[in-house]
């Protein structure tokens, strides 16, 4: 094998690091909600206001890149994604202990990972898309890539738990530093590997132009629904699993958000390795009539065990709505630059922040204006979730319906009008 490739296979394991290193910026707060609840006695509604500033930094952040990367290239950015990275898990460890104020010492940490960890969404994609390789296998590549953020959101999980069982609570600040050394080695690693070239100013094509396509706006409502039909039942299974199906938290976390990023993850993978052969348009909208299906299910099933599994087996069809639509999009247009990605991934971002939240509101309506539908689902324990979930099942459904509008703008159709 030549120089160039294994150059490239190097810089193609480093962008897979890079999403293990955003799952890491995403979940490793919640994990440790309970201690900085019991610790520093900050209440349960600043905790939630933690993880609604860690997602809009990330937004705010995906809007400042649009300009930035084309300009600059992408190895200063992505370089300063880690660098940004490392330092936020450094201070979520030491800050809340140095400052008078715990909450204000976990909000600085929070938004400085939040921006490494916004720049990584706008970054790795675009880096992955334009390696070079064959055209047909830039899909599997893609999902491939992003089954590292499941990978990741797994590890998290499993590892920090452990660490909290055998250290205990009074050595939490363990957790965030010994995960501070992923973006840092792979740092070391990204002053070294080759990164392919942004796409140049006259080539690239604008966003003025981009916004203009039908096609493209189609793919921004395909980014957004994909990321709410995804984040909504992630975010939701493990409150779901406990009020609505009466397990205990514990095994709600393990059937709830655990299972559904293992499948999420495996459906990626088998995709990145498998999936060459396959027409990726049929594909998902074939998965976004599954997931609908399995909303549907956890919302009318009586037997407990019957929606977890609908809620688990979601995150197999939700796998490839979010990289699958960047690989369509990508395709129509080549030379949109880490603008068209930045755009992709505030939108997709858009939805995985209002999906959940909306899902909460439709929830709160069933003691008002929906409690009809409520009284004719199965016990939730007065959550009113089955009812967001059922009608949550509409997210996916219009995602179906934005692929099959994006059909009609065939590939290279795109690039030459």
């Amino acid at each position: 094998m030549s120089a160039a490739p294994l150059s490239f296979a190097a810089t193609r394991r480093a962008c897979h690091v890079s999403y293990i290193v955003q799952a890491i910026v995403n979940n490793i707060a919640p994990l440790l909600f309970i201690v900085f609840h019991t610790r520093f006695s900050i209440p349960v509604e600043q905790l939630g206001g933690l993880a609604a500033l860690n997602f809009g930094v990330q937004l705010l952040t995906d809007l400042a890149a649009m300009k930035l990367v084309d300009r600059v290239g992408y190895r200063r950015p992505m370089l300063l994604a880690h660098v940004m990275a490392v330092l936020g898990l450094a201070l979520l460890a030491v800050l809340p202990t140095l400052l008078p104020s715990a909450f204000a010492g976990l909000a600085v940490a929070v938004v400085v990972y939040a921006i490494g960890g916004g720049l990584l969404e706008v970054l790795v994609s675009p880096i992955v898309e334009h390696l070079p390789s064959p055209q047909e296998g830039k899909a599997t590549a893609m999902a491939l890539l992003h089954s590292f953020y499941c990978w990741g959101q797994l590890a998290v999980v499993v590892v920090t738990t452990v660490l909290l069982g055998v250290f205990g609570q009074g050595l939490w600040s363990l957790a965030p530093l010994l995960w501070a050394v992923v973006p840092l080695a792979n740092l070391f690693v990204l002053l070294r590997v080759p990164l392919p070239d942004t796409v140049p100013d006259e080539h690239r094509t604008p966003v003025r132009t981009l916004l203009g396509r039908p096609v493209f706006l189609f793919a921004l409502v395909a980014m957004m629904t994909g990321g709410a039909a995804e984040l909504t039942m992630s975010q939701w299974s493990s409150f779901f699993a406990e009020q609505g199906a009466g397990v205990s938290k514990a095994m709600g976390d393990l059937l709830g958000p655990g299972l559904f990023a293992l499948l999420m993850g495996i459906g990626r993978f088998s995709y990145g390795v498998w999936g060459q052969r396959l027409a990726l348009e049929k594909l998902l909208v074939g998965s976004s009539l599954g997931a609908a299906l399995c909303y549907v299910i956890a919302a009318w099933a009586a037997v407990p065990v019957v929606s977890l599994l609908a809620c688990a087996g979601c995150g197999l069809f939700v796998s490839l709505l979010w990289p699958g639509t960047f690989s369509l999009t990508s395709a129509r247009f080549p030379l949109g630059g880490g603008a068209m990605f930045a755009l992709l991934a505030l939108a997709g971002d858009s939805g995985g922040t209002f999906g959940p939240w909306l899902a909460g509101i439709l929830a709160s309506l069933t003691s008002g204006p929906l409690a009809w539908l409520s009284d004719r689902l199965p016990p939730d324990g007065d959550s009113g979730l089955r009812a967001a979930l059922l009608l949550s099942a509409a997210v996916p459904l219009v995602f179906g319906l934005a692929v099959l509008q994006m059909r009609r703008d065939p590939v290279g159709a795109a690039v030459t009008q």
